[in-house]
């Protein structure tokens, strides 16, 4: 859609958020493509005015509702669905999110009156189905529950995390073998869900069936790498078959990729005292003691491992910290009465052998009961009884609800897809900070562009947008007013065109940065940058039409959708053409025209694209994975796997799970 000069006049006298009267029906738009793109805090502000020109209107609210809700605002995301819902009650995406709103706040009650409501509306919708069930379940209403679960499967009878949630509520009811039955029903389902496997293991593990626990949790981490709790179960597996060192190899991988993991750092020095490794030890519970200052246990654990590397005031200082906490603690007398013989401190080791003596006659003449220590090797994590000191640490809960939790955020129309290729490259002003950087991305006329100071901001190429923040959006608006003076002053610097596209790229205003872009090759037809951001603003709009359901209805005359977006990319196509054209050794154009020929289904022309990316930087590990899943659409496999494992190796990990996936696995 284009906008006329009189819409750029208006935005040169009144700034974008003073208007007394705005298009709602634009600014709506605009507004949920920000949502799309996960850009929350911008998409609220362009809510607000809708809100504030129409506050009749149940859409802005619900929207609103829901880029809070990915911002965590959980009790303003219940307030904004409210809102929706008093002014239209016949939206079940608004009961949908207040109940997951409502779920995070523990107002359960609440929620399942959300979720019935929503089920009256559409009662074959699952993820109410399984919003309801896990209500139920944390309720411990666990009988309504296998009732909805019940229901849920009759619906949908293939969807795997409707039985692993059965199967956890009954070994809730104890009953193992049902459970065993619906664990192994979601594995003949889905044998490339991890989760099928992990659920196995720990029916397994309760169990007491070590190995075939140890088997399954193999089979999960084969399939996701990257998930620490797996190996941490894992090494409790073979923990409780005496491999102690392979229980330490599964916590070092474990901490590697969750180094703050308490379960870990404590079994691990427990293991590590028991093989002798007394320094790494201490500084495994010197962690969790700086992590939990108040861990008698860890403190014990620590005074015990410095007495036996000689650090003896160390370890009376450890004793003595437990025993104010806990002065019933005999063996913490023993063993502080011990280390103080050893310094010479006789009438301290006399005083604690004296408390221990007692308590034992009091013991033998029934004034004091035996403290209980169970045959048990494990403990929870909340168990305090400090006899209990020397055994391995396990999880309160399940974390069932983390696990089976319905996630309504982030590209909520496109939660579906699993293994999809890597994003287009733009030039934008900001990034997502990423601790493990993988890459630079340079060019050097770009370079050249920054040190001449010609945009407001640097240039960076990424692929990794970030979200602006409201200070940020604020800025950018005030900047497209800026740019649109010195546009009026003089229409053909192509530069100012340029730049005030980019703000209006990032407030996610994309038909008007199409319109300036266009000005911008008009001005300028040699200049490439206009073109590489036309491309992407084009497949941006694609992109988010193609999930919008005001799409589906433009296509009232029954014309072939495919043939809808097969046109629209061969806009987009042109456009890195010829950037191409300009620009021969600009590596991303042929990366991202590698991406727009694999979206036409063209995989042999994509695939000449990402060799041609490779020649001119052979470490761009994004053209590796992309290369890797257009050989795997191919039939390639063998060749898909090793473009895929050079792109794990430059550092995306997520290359690894597809991997998986694609390599046939041991039974």
């Amino acid at each position: 859609m284009k906008y006329s000069i009189t819409f750029f006049l208006l935005l040169v006298m009144c700034p974008l958020f003073g208007w007394a009267q705005i298009n709602t029906e634009r600014v709506m738009a605009i507004g949920r493509n920000a949502l799309y793109f996960e850009d929350y805090v911008l998409s609220i502000q362009y809510f607000n005015q809708v809100i504030n020109a129409k506050p009749y209107m149940a859409d802005p609210y619900f929207f609103r509702g829901l880029a809070k809700i990915n911002l965590d605002d959980f009790p303003g995301a219940e307030s904004d669905c409210t809102e929706a819902i008093e002014r239209n009650p016949f939206v079940v995406n608004a009961y949908q999110v207040r109940g997951l709103a409502r779920i995070q706040q523990d107002k359960l009650d609440g929620a399942i009156k959300d979720y019935l409501k929503a089920l009256e509306l559409d009662p074959e919708n699952v993820p109410l189905w399984h919003n309801l069930a896990m209500c139920r379940i944390r309720q411990k209403d666990y009988d309504a529950a296998k009732k909805d679960l019940d229901r849920l499967i009759i619906i949908s009878p293939r969807y795997t995390k409707a039985y692993l949630m059965r199967g956890e509520v009954d070994l809730k009811q104890n009953d193992t073998l049902t459970a065993e039955k619906d664990f192994n029903r979601a594995i003949e389902i889905d044998r490339y869900d991890p989760d099928t496997w992990a659920s196995r293991a720990m029916l397994y593990l309760m169990q007491e069936k070590y190995k075939d626990a140890e088997t399954d949790l193999g089979k999960a981490i084969h399939l996701s790498v990257r998930n620490s709790g797996l190996y941490i179960n894992r090494a409790l597996s073979r923990y409780h078959q005496n491999n102690l060192r392979g229980a330490m190899a599964d916590y070092d991988l474990a901490l590697d990729m969750d180094p703050n993991n308490f379960i870990g750092h404590y079994n691990r020095g427990l293991l590590r005292a028991q093989v002798g490794d007394d320094n790494r030890a201490i500084e495994d519970f010197d962690f969790v003691i700086e992590m939990e200052p108040d861990n008698m246990m860890a403190i014990f654990n620590r005074g015990l491992l410095l007495d036996q590397t000689g650090d003896l005031r160390g370890a009376i200082k450890d004793y003595s910290t437990v025993l104010e906490e806990y002065p019933n603690f005999l063996a913490g007398y023993q063993y502080r009465a011990a280390a103080r013989k050893k310094i010479g401190d006789k009438r301290g080791a006399e005083a604690d052998e004296f408390v221990v003596l007692k308590a034992h006659l009091d013991m033998q003449n029934g004034v004091k009961k035996q403290p209980a220590d169970g045959e048990e090797k494990t403990r929870k994590k909340s168990d305090k009884n400090m006899n209990n000191y020397r055994k391995i640490v396990v999880a309160d809960n399940d974390g069932m609800e983390e696990k089976y939790k319905n996630d309504y955020r982030g590209r909520v129309q496109d939660r579906n897809v699993n293994i999809v290729p890597q994003p287009m490259f733009v030039l934008t002003y900001y990034e997502k900070y990423n601790d493990v950087k993988r890459q630079v991305y340079y060019y050097k006329y770009i370079d050249e562009l920054n040190s001449r100071h010609t945009y407001p901001e640097n240039l960076l190429i990424t692929n990794d947008e970030a979200a602006l923040t409201e200070a940020q959006a604020n800025k950018h608006f005030a900047s497209i007013d800026e740019q649109t003076s010195a546009i009026v002053n003089n229409p053909d610097d192509v530069h100012k065109r340029f730049a005030r596209a980019l703000d209006f790229y990032l407030v996610q205003d994309l038909d008007n940065a199409l319109v300036d872009l266009n000005e911008a090759i008009k001005c300028e037809p040699h200049f490439f940058l206009p073109y590489f951001n036309r491309a992407i603003v084009r497949y941006k709009q694609l992109e988010y039409q193609r999930v919008s359901q005001d799409y589906e209805k433009k296509d009232r005359n029954g014309g072939s959708m495919a043939a809808i977006k097969g046109a629209d990319h061969e806009l987009v196509k042109r456009d890195l053409d010829k950037v191409i054209e300009l620009a021969p050794d600009f590596v991303f154009a042929y990366y991202n025209r590698g991406n727009i020929l694999a979206a036409l289904k063209d995989y042999r022309a994509a695939i000449v694209d990402y060799d041609r990316a490779l020649e001119l930087d052979p470490n761009l590990a994004e053209a590796y994975y992309n290369r890797g899943l257009t050989h795997i659409y191919l039939g390639n496999n063998r060749q898909g796997v090793q473009d895929l494992s050079k792109a794990g190796e430059l550092g995306l990990y997520s290359a690894y799970n597809i991997i998986k996936r694609f390599t046939e696995r041991p039974e």
